[in-house]
């Protein structure tokens, strides 16, 4: 869908209950942890999207067995034992056509997959033989440079092709020495992730030291929880300095939750409409920090029930916050879309690392909701909305699956507003808008 999609507003509250697709967080851990392991992964509840068929074609690439079962939603992986080999099993090099004819190895295209880039960097370093892996125009201005350093200091011969701190990475493989590692935590957690799932792999046990403020820290521990689930033995003898144990991963049965970021938007659409919805699926213990979304609903004003398996959004009259979002940075924009409706501004802060996100989400947040009538104040590390008056027009959505799903909700309250390029929610959840529009067709 290039078209723009043109929102229909609800004149009552939307009520209704529904199971968003598996995490995306989850499934691309999960689909590295399985390919690294001993023997045969069943992973259920898969997110299919284009972020995740990304790392599925990839791994593929590298020489994965890899079996979809998309009705299923269940994949089958057969794991290499965390032994990359040049004889074209498992994750081995297999020579194939490269971009210039000096430069032969595996090429892995990333689009512009953040997750992808990242992970696949840090594993292809277990290999022997040369590794480039490159991305769309956007990906080329994604700063890639402290998992490249920390890599490098490892023993890892790799660079950024360019010069610019941004993919394309050129890796010469030789296999990845254990010891000590240290990585800058201040721009993403996932630099952190990737070492920290490619370390049992290593050639001996890795401390792995955090330099800095690390953003993000609920990724962190999710990912550390998957690399338990996994068999890994994992330490944290003090805060950001991680021990990690080198021994092989074991394939196991593994269940992935549904996506606490994608259940944002279902949750503000209780606070926007002061409707009453329930996500299936997740509980107040899951493995996502994106579930404490919902406590920032909670602040603003709405009720939350925690069941056994679901959480329930009960909208109730609005107030502006001042809130920290670091740490769920992902669901940023949907709060930035439910402050319009309250009493009172709302600063969202500490989130400047969004600005390295599929876009500048600080700039595009603040610029689409001037468009739509409101006063704006943009910060360096994030914003503050004042309510308004909202009026139509169209929303730029800047290649950025959460632009558009989380403005869609505007558009449940203001006549005449537009979504540009509906199509780009593919990237985590193509079905954003039909599920959507299924739960609040008894609210027109």
């Amino acid at each position: 869908m290039s078209h723009s999609y043109a929102m229909q507003p609800v004149t009552r509250p939307v009520v209704g209950s529904i199971r968003p697709p598996g995490s995306k967080s989850l499934t691309n851990r999960a689909l590295v942890l399985a390919a690294l392991a001993e023997g045969t992964t069943t992973l259920r509840g898969v997110l299919d999207s284009v972020d995740t068929q990304v790392m599925i074609e990839s791994l593929r690439r590298l020489g994965l067995l890899i079996v979809r079962h998309l009705e299923l939603r269940t994949i089958e992986l057969f794991g290499c034992g965390g032994t990359i080999s040049p004889t074209g099993t498992c994750l081995a090099l297999t020579p194939v056509p490269a971009r210039e004819e000096s430069t032969p190895g595996t090429e892995l295209w990333l689009e512009n997959s953040g997750t992808s880039i990242r992970f696949l960097t840090a594993i292809c370093c277990l290999g022997q033989g040369r590794f480039r892996l490159d991305g769309n125009t956007r990906m080329r201005e994604r700063p890639i440079a402290p998992l490249v350093e920390a890599l490098r200091s490892a023993g890892v011969d790799l660079r950024c092709e360019l010069g610019t701190d941004c993919p394309p990475v050129v890796i010469e493989a030789h296999g990845l020495p254990g010891g000590i590692w240290t990585v800058n935590g201040n721009l993403s957690s996932q630099y952190l992730s990737a070492l920290l799932m490619t370390a049992p792999c290593a050639q001996s046990d890795v401390t792995l030291s955090v330099r800095g403020e690390l953003v993000s820290r609920p990724y962190v521990d999710m990912t550390i929880a998957n690399m338990r689930q996994f068999g890994a033995e994992v330490s944290e003898p003090r805060p950001n300095v991680f021990q990690i144990t080198a021994r092989p991963y074991r394939g196991c049965l593994y269940d992935i939750e549904p996506d606490a970021s994608a259940a944002s938007y279902f949750f503000a659409l209780a606070a926007v409409t002061g409707g009453d919805i329930t996500v299936e699926g997740l509980t107040r213990g899951a493995l996502q920090g994106d579930v404490a979304f919902v406590e920032a609903l909670v602040q603003m004003g709405c009720r939350a029930e925690y069941g056994p398996t679901s959480i329930r959004v009960i909208g109730g009259p609005l107030r502006g916050i001042d809130i920290d979002m670091n740490a769920i940075s992902d669901t940023a924009q949907t709060l930035a879309c439910v402050a319009p409706f309250a009493v009172g501004p709302t600063r969202i802060r500490n989130v400047a690392h969004m600005r390295l996100k599929e876009t500048d989400r600080v700039a595009a947040v603040v610029t689409e909701l001037r468009r739509l009538g409101l006063t704006v104040d943009e910060h360096p590390d994030g914003m503050t909305i004042h309510p308004g008056t909202l009026h139509g027009g169209t929303v730029a959505t800047y290649d950025d699956h959460r632009m558009a799903m989380s403005f869609a909700l505007l558009g449940l309250r203001q006549p005449g507003i537009m979504i540009a390029d509906p199509g780009c929610t593919a990237k985590t959840y193509p079905e954003y808008f039909t599920d959507l529009e299924t739960l609040c067709q008894a609210a027109r």
